[in-house]
């Protein structure tokens, strides 16, 4: 989205309040991403107060309960070590989330700069910065998490890592062009011709307008990056026992699935509803920042 603007002067607050309000306005006008909004919110208030709701210690172990089914005592039952799978799905939500959220942060830090240096400059610098994205790129996105967390090793912050380092061509790719388009706007004209730098130019004048399609990639890439976190816990190179991850959960349990199907039921549909409802809101945000479609 992008928007004219006096090359040495920004835009004023009460401009940039009048947009967040008309954003805003449009974004709880539509009924899905309001239940997006819920569904991540409830999440988070789980998550976050998960030690208030929890029943049992996550970590506890009793033998003697092992594989129960759901009843008052266990609300969603008890997996294969008689552990309370309720209360160790509250505290794999704040992994899961954790998880989503600081990869998309590090494709952000690393991808945005590189695709906003090699769109405004082009060139050979284009070129080789082009290749190299290509190169990520040509491997799946969860294939070159594989990869990463294959040479950091395994664990929690490594997964992290490898998810963020995944999504930094995507950024790249974005911002790359977006700012194809915005640099021939009159007002970058402007500004060179006021004699700013090129860095200025970039960071204040460029990359501005190129949040909206950052903001709504980064909803969706927040999913795209749980998904990515509980494939890898699914084939155990995430969290390691006794961390409660929803998708080791999900592996641990897949030896029960005939016998005590909850131990993977409920873990893997909370994975389903916390990436649903995401999604809602990036396809909610996409309409509401988009002035072709208010």
């Amino acid at each position: 989205m992008a928007t004219e603007v006096n090359p040495t002067t920004a835009p004023s607050p009460r401009e940039k309040t009048s947009e967040f309000r008309e954003v805003l306005r449009h974004l709880v006008r539509n009924r899905a991403a309001v239940v997006g909004l819920c569904i991540i919110g409830g999440f988070v208030l789980v998550s976050l107060f998960a030690p208030l709701f929890a029943t049992h210690d996550p970590l506890r172990i009793n033998l003697g309960n092992r594989l129960k089914p759901p009843s008052a005592e266990h609300f969603l039952g008890t997996d294969e070590l008689g552990r309370d799978l309720f209360s160790r799905m509250l505290y794999g939500g704040r992994i899961s989330l954790n998880i989503g959220v600081i990869s998309v942060f590090i494709g952000v830090v690393i991808g945005v700069p590189i695709g906003a240096v090699s769109g405004y400059f082009g060139g050979k610098l284009d070129m080789f910065t082009q290749r190299f994205i290509d190169i990520m790129i040509a491997f799946p996105g969860i294939l070159l998490a594989i990869v990463v967390v294959t040479v950091l090793g395994v664990g929690v912050e490594n997964v992290m890592i490898a998810t963020g380092i995944a999504s930094v061509p995507i950024y790249a790719r974005l911002v790359r062009g977006s700012v194809l388009a915005i640099k021939e706007q009159s007002y970058v004209t402007a500004a060179h011709a006021a004699g700013l730098g090129d860095m200025r130019i970039i960071f204040r004048q460029i990359l501005p307008n190129c949040l909206a399609p950052i903001i709504v990639q980064s909803t969706f890439q927040i999913a795209t990056s749980i998904l990515w976190a509980a494939g890898l816990g699914f084939l155990g190179l995430g969290a390691q026992a006794p961390t409660p991850e929803w998708g080791a959960i999900l592996s641990n349990g897949r030896a029960y699935i005939r016998t005590a199907h909850h131990v993977t039921t409920y873990p893997g549909l909370a994975i389903l509803l916390m990436v649903l409802g995401f999604n809602l809101v990036g396809d909610g945000l996409r309409d509401a920042l988009d002035p072709k479609t208010r």
